[in-house]
């Protein structure tokens, strides 16, 4: 299975420019999406999602359009928003139900045993009957990932989808989207540029709705190694590093900053060679659009 992106273009009517003739292969598998706020990244999901037209371009999922299928893409698409509404006097187990309903799944007990497979997946079993209202941030955020798992579907897009989850629900969650990817689509936004690495085969970084870069990331670390400087600097003199080198990221430490730099060469002045991790990648990449300073 294959999502093909084709020169895909989105303005709003507000003038913003938010996907700039986008061009994509994703290929089955878990593939990460990353970008600061505002490159474009949500409204790429949602375009393909179907939420939302775009004024150029196309979108093939294999041999389905998806811009003029939206039905037959919507019965066989996942699809976990950063943010999404509950029904609050509803029960996880109801909502779920109905929503297994909606994508075709008639039989009583063909439901409810994929309702309780999903629970049981997302470690909501035992909180089942409360209604979503009473549900904690994390407890809401674990029942849109069992949404958007219901009726095995084949294409699955996911942003931000760890929000509010503490480390070790993060964790099982990324493990069943790996497990899930290795015979779906998986498409993940998400702030945490590591987990990229950790877990997706291909990823692509867009920055003010151009793609800057796509392909594996343990590739894209291997281009820079090498060619990344550290250096510890009093917080006063940055300016004069930023005038000198090109800076891709910085971290304050006890009064201090750590800057990391980019170069072809040795840098000398106290720099030293950094092990290469994929936020450099990142940074490199969309440093020429944002001031990383302000990052």
């Amino acid at each position: 299975m294959q999502l093909k992106i084709q020169s895909l273009s989105k303005t709003y009517p507000n003038g913003v420019r938010a996907l700039r003739n986008i061009s994509l292969t994703i290929n089955q598998g878990m593939f990460g999406l990353l970008g600061p706020n505002g490159a474009g990244k949500s409204s790429l999901m949602r375009t393909i999602a179907t939420l939302q037209e775009a004024d150029e371009g196309s979108i093939f999922l294999d041999d389905l359009d998806v811009l003029k299928n939206k039905e037959q893409v919507r019965q066989i698409l996942g699809y976990l928003p950063q943010d999404f509404g509950v029904y609050p006097r509803i029960s996880a187990e109801q909502m779920l139900d109905h929503i297994a309903q909606l994508k075709g799944i008639g039989k009583k007990s063909e439901r409810k045993e994929l309702v309780s497979a999903l629970l049981e997946k997302v470690n909501l079993t035992k909180d089942k009957k409360k209604n979503l209202g009473t549900y904690s941030g994390g407890m809401k955020q674990r029942f849109g990932i069992a949404q958007s798992l219901m009726g095995s579907p084949k294409l699955i897009i996911v942003d931000e989808p760890t929000a509010g989850l503490d480390p070790a629900e993060r964790n099982r969650f990324y493990n069943l989207l790996s497990q899930i990817g290795e015979n779906t689509i998986v498409i993940l936004s998400t702030h945490i540029v590591e987990d990229v690495r950790t877990l997706c085969s291909d990823f692509a970084i867009i920055c003010e709705g151009e793609l800057m870069y796509t392909g594996q990331p343990d590739a894209a670390v291997s281009e820079l190694e090498g060619k990344v400087y550290s250096k510890t600097i009093k917080k006063e003199d940055m300016q004069e590093y930023r005038d000198k080198y090109r800076v891709i990221s910085t971290q304050l430490k006890g009064g201090n900053l750590n800057i990391r730099a980019y170069s072809e060469t040795d840098l000398g002045d106290g720099f030293i060679t950094a092990p290469v991790i994929l936020e450099d990648v990142y940074f490199s990449t969309i440093a020429e659009k944002v001031d990383l300073v302000t990052l």
